[in-house]
């Protein structure tokens, strides 16, 4: 299940080496050996209120939808369509399970998504859903998945913790400032050039040299 929450856009490949495709007619569903149409691909909804499950949107904007309508009268597999329901309850949900290196997609009432191997209308290339018990047609619910583009919520939980470290880093910076430390003042050159309170007080040199002159004279 992992693996398809992180898909968005996926193909479906049947046991019979064939794609699931919605049709042009924006209802039925079938399958083709032609995996490069545009109708291959479906979209991954996720489902929050039921995390073991998905919806699964055609190009069109439709679901696949699990219906209870015989495919036949009197044949005990279910019509599988694309539509567009009112209300996306559990007919549009669908639970992937793994089996081997494959997958089954179990619908609500407990059937799979099947792929007809009859090569014979009415059933040539249809999709039911259906709980086959024989061996000729257990197979037939088994799916290969092809990831045709990742989730970006994977991108974008990334750029979130991104955006959180350098905001972390930023503030790291910004705390290591003491916001209360006034700022250092710059001296001009005018007061570098004061005396200052520690320095030694300034000696008149022109009074000491008077003073020894006299004391020549007094001496002779």
């Amino acid at each position: 299940m992992d693996f398809l929450k992180k898909a968005k856009v996926v193909r479906f490949r049947s046991h019979h080496n064939k794609y699931l495709l919605a049709d042009d007619d924006q209802v039925s569903v079938w399958q083709s050996c032609d995996g490069t149409m545009q109708n291959a691909r479906w979209t991954v909804e996720l489902i929050s209120e039921n995390p073991n499950a998905l919806r699964l949107k055609s190009c069109f904007g439709k679901y696949l939808t699990a219906l209870s309508t015989p495919f036949l009268l009197g044949i005990k597999c279910n019509k599988v369509l694309q539509t567009m329901p009112k209300t996306l309850d559990s007919i549009v949900e669908w639970e992937p399970v793994r089996d081997g290196y494959v997958w089954k997609l179990k619908a609500a009432n407990g059937q799979f998504l099947s792929a007809s191997g009859c090569s014979v209308p009415p059933w040539k290339d249809t999709i039911t859903h259906d709980n086959p018990r024989t061996g000729t047609t257990r197979n037939w619910v088994l799916w290969d998945v092809d990831v045709v583009e990742i989730r970006e919520q994977q991108q974008q939980e990334q750029t979130n913790v991104d955006n959180i470290n350098d905001s972390s880093s930023r503030y790291s910076t910004t705390a290591t400032q003491d916001p209360t430390e006034p700022e250092p003042r710059s001296v001009s050159r005018s007061e570098s050039s004061q005396t200052q309170p520690d320095s030694p007080a300034v000696v008149d040199l022109s009074s000491t040299k008077d003073s020894n002159k006299d004391s020549d004279k007094k001496n002779t």
